[in-house]
């Protein structure tokens, strides 16, 4: 099997430890920590809506928006400003231990590594700046540019063309279902890191690549060809 040539790796939960921020929501949700999944695939929810209606709103608006949605589902009150304070660990977030010597060890061996993330591109700068994950990386490509959303395909074509790479020889890195599901719709190649709490897609083809973390996705690619 031939190495893919371009690595696109999506950020939050797959690269980054999403525990303080899990805190700080569960705090401004009444001490409800187990809303965190329902507040995330809500802002993925009306992410999608607004690509959907060609109405591209910011990430960081869209969580801000759907937290309320939630708290307010659960008779809990929220304002804009307490909803946004709760938001904020995420552009701080520590790397899940076994990401830094991943990358290290993919860059070193001539993999071009980009982020490709629903994130903005100043919440992604500070994200991987404050990670301390930039040395390792080629760049850093965010949705905001084209004004889709993941798991749009059009997304990862044009993360493709951007880096001036075809297709065929990308891969997207996620610990998200619904994120390789998009990415192999559009043609790349894909691999899932089963984080705790995260399934593949049933309905989507699996992934060429499939493990519980970096590590041994790492020696994996670096056995390629």
């Amino acid at each position: 099997m031939t190495r893919p040539t371009t690595i696109f790796l999506d950020v939050n939960e797959t690269l980054l430890d999403l525990t303080a921020l899990k805190t700080s929501v569960g705090k401004a949700l009444g001490g409800r920590e187990e809303l965190l999944p329902l507040w995330f695939t809500t802002m993925l929810q009306h992410s999608l809506v607004a690509s959907a209606m060609d109405q591209y709103e910011n990430f960081g608006t869209i969580g801000v928006a759907t937290m309320q949605m939630v708290a307010r589902n659960q008779g809990i009150e929220l304002s804009e400003a307490d909803a946004r304070a709760a938001v904020a660990p995420i552009i701080s977030l520590p790397p899940h231990p076994d990401v830094p010597p991943a990358l290290e060890k993919l860059k070193d061996a001539g993999f071009q590594l980009y982020t490709l993330t629903n994130s903005s591109q100043e919440g992604v700068r500070a994200q991987m700046a404050n990670a301390k994950l930039d040395p390792f990386l080629a760049g850093k490509l965010s949705v905001e540019e084209i004004a889709l959303y993941k798991p749009n395909r059009h997304v990862y074509r044009w993360a493709a063309r951007k880096v001036g790479t075809p297709v065929s020889e990308c891969m997207m890195i996620a610990a998200h279902g619904w994120d390789v599901a998009g990415a192999m719709a559009a043609g790349l190649r894909a691999a899932f890191v089963s984080r705790p709490g995260q399934q593949m897609y049933p309905l989507a083809p699996r992934p060429e690549l499939v493990f519980p973390s970096f590590t041994p996705l790492v020696e994996a690619l670096l056995a390629m060809d």
